[in-house]
């Protein structure tokens, strides 16, 4: 299951390999590690928004829609990002609540 998710996690962050489905994740591989590549990834697409951003208040060379769509992508991964951090709460949520 936790591959799954990685997987999915991976997919979505961009560092899955764009031409085929999802790198599969190892069982042997943390889901911290998994969740920490992802962070990683999203971090990497803000700050290369941001710099594109920047180059394009600056007049150099960039297109408007390149500058659009990288902040879009920008804005989705953290939203995925977010989501899937309140999802693990909720998850601890449930788990902690459990009567035993």
């Amino acid at each position: 299951m936790v591959s799954r998710i990685g997987a999915a996690v991976l997919d979505a962050a961009g560092l899955s390999n764009r031409d085929g489905p999802a790198a599969p994740v190892g069982d042997d591989e943390a889901f911290a590690d998994v969740f920490a590549k992802a962070l990683g990834a999203v971090d990497q697409k803000q700050t290369e928004a941001s710099d594109l951003i920047a180059a394009f208040v600056r007049g150099e060379d960039v297109e408007l829609h390149q500058v659009m769509a990288a902040a879009e992508e920008a804005g989705l991964a953290l939203e995925l990002l977010v989501e899937m951090r309140n999802k693990l709460v909720d998850a601890y949520r449930t788990i902690v609540s459990m009567q035993v």
